[in-house]
């Protein structure tokens, strides 16, 4: 990963947003609920980071900056936009 966080920020892996109900019925981008769980992929350089590469974190639904690297979405988070360890 070239992207390496900076202070008490956490570089997020987004899950993917659900593309098909369960009864099979396909959902238009515009239907998708924004994603709200993803992977910590890289922390920040600051000693009060909570979480650890690797976590499945939830967030917050608007919090962070989307980033796009290598045909993977991205999220940039402070700390503080991260909800729970899940």
């Amino acid at each position: 990963m070239n992207i390496r966080p900076l202070g008490v920020r956490v570089l997020v892996k987004q899950e993917e947003a659900i593309k098909k109900t369960q009864s099979g019925i396909y959902l238009p981008d515009s239907a998708k609920e924004k994603p709200t769980t993803g992977e910590v992929v890289a922390i920040g350089t600051s000693d009060e980071i909570e979480v650890a590469v690797g976590d499945k974190v939830m967030y917050q639904k608007y919090g962070g900056t989307k980033l796009e690297f290598d045909g993977q979405d991205y999220l940039l988070l402070e700390q503080t936009d991260i909800l729970a360890i899940i």
